[in-house]
């Protein structure tokens, strides 16, 4: 019998470990080739890791809660056949940048006392932001000051080296930095009330995604400047045209056409006339986002929520809207999304019409300024307007509620660009082809 090595596989660009949350067997168990093995959670999404071979679980070197990295050995499975060695971590490490790849091999050695598993808040730092941090000289004081746009605000690598470039530009008077750092310090967590409990009241622990999403909605309320903005839309012209087209585009794709890809490519539409949406705040810095990365809020069978994100939807047709809507929605609820495609957003849009909710004042999603929430399309009676007057008619209307940052997007911009996707979806074209 031959032996070989499962390894902590590569999840993304910005993640260097991972927690193990799940072990779905156990040592002496028969693995199949492609079955799942363990499960694992990073600071983005949760994941299963499978047998690459079939063979018989032999040895178990990582526990539940144990934090991995990248490349490291997590089990040994024995396999029929001679031996073979799965590529160690230095290897899956050559994938990444080289000057990344040194701060890696030096992480270990170089970290000081100050820079723990934990920042001073409490906020985790994974291995390679406290190696970065520690060769760039920036304090755990500093870290905490960093809003990180990991799931659980987590710091990633592109959230530090995005920070050591802005602090570079900015003035080298120790004053004023030390000024600054003091003003963006995080306000020191409050102590939890105390919640009586009544006869037949049942306890409930939460899932760690729970937890996290606690955490990150409860964050983004303390940040940001929350303002809403309403408008309602009749959209009986789209509401046809999806009548009219979805058989044939059934026939057609093999899948279904939904209203998420018209409204997707209605938003991506708007951010193209009104950029100053499609923002991020850094201290008192505004970063004007470049791509279009559009976050589809999706609800899990858990109840969970989770965001998968349309990278650059304003390069697609509505066909691979289309097409990229299903799948994330498909993988997002079998729990098969990998962690970079739930980063890196940088507007989102939920659905509430989902739950049969007319509107809501969505949450913004940390580190964007802007979500957008629609509601359930209705029939309702509206005054139609002609040229030979106005008459009543049964319309499909929608509401739609755009939550903002008023810290950098103020009422004009924020009621203008709802304003702007309502009658992009309008006037949709009932001849249009597909």
């Amino acid at each position: 019998m031959a032996e070989i090595e499962l390894t902590m596989p590569k999840m993304g660009e910005s993640v260097a470990e991972a927690t193990i949350t799940n072990w779905l067997k156990a040592e002496g168990d028969t693995i199949e080739a492609e079955e799942p093995v363990l499960e694992i959670a990073t600071d983005k999404v949760d994941s299963e890791i499978p047998a690459p071979e079939a063979g018989i679980l032999k040895k178990i070197l990582f526990q539940v809660d144990d934090v991995v990295k990248v490349g490291d050995t997590i089990a040994i499975i024995e396999i029929e056949g001679e031996s073979t060695t799965a590529a160690p971590a230095a290897a899956v490490q050559e994938q990444a940048p080289k000057a990344v790849e040194e701060i890696q091999n030096s992480a270990t050695a170089s970290l000081t006392e100050e820079l723990t598993k934990n920042s001073p808040s409490g906020k985790f730092l994974s291995p390679l932001v406290r190696s970065i941090a520690d060769k760039e000289g920036i304090t755990g004081v500093e870290l905490d000051q960093i809003s990180g746009t990991g799931l659980n605000n987590r710091i990633t690598k592109e959230d530090l080296i995005n920070y050591i470039e802005n602090k570079g530009r900015a003035s080298a008077s120790s004053d004023v930095a030390s000024k600054t750092v003091s003003q963006a310090a995080a306000p020191a967590p409050k102590p939890q009330a105390v919640v009586p409990m009544g006869d037949g009241d049942e306890i409930i622990q939460m899932d760690r995604m729970r937890k996290m999403i606690s955490d990150h909605m409860t964050m983004s309320k303390q940040t940001s400047a929350h303002v809403t903005s309403f408008v309602e839309a009749d959209v009986t012209e789209m509401v046809m045209w999806r009548n009219k087209v979805k058989n044939s585009y059934e026939k057609r794709e093999g899948e279904k056409i939904t209203y998420t890809p018209l409204i997707m490519e209605a938003v991506a539409k708007a951010i193209k006339e009104m950029p100053m949406i499609n923002v991020s705040v850094s201290g008192d810095t505004i970063i004007k986002r470049k791509h279009i990365n559009l976050g589809m809020a999706t609800a899990l069978p858990s109840g969970n929520l989770i965001v998968p994100v349309i990278r650059d939807a304003d390069q697609m047709n509505l066909i691979g809207l289309s097409k990229k809507v299903n799948d994330l929605a498909n993988r997002a609820r079998i729990n098969k999304l990998s962690p970079d495609e739930v980063s890196g957003g940088t507007f989102t849009v939920t659905n509430v019409g989902t739950f049969g909710n007319v509107m809501g004042t969505p949450i913004i999603n940390q580190p964007q300024v802007a979500i957008l929430a629609v509601g359930a399309i209705r029939k309702k009676p509206a005054v139609i307007e002609t040229p030979f007057g106005d008459t009543i008619g049964v319309r499909h209307m929608m509401f739609l509620s755009l939550s903002y940052d008023h810290r950098v997007v103020d009422g004009s911009l924020g009621g203008s660009f709802v304003q702007r996707v309502a009658k992009i979806l309008e006037d949709f074209d009932l001849n249009r082809e597909i």
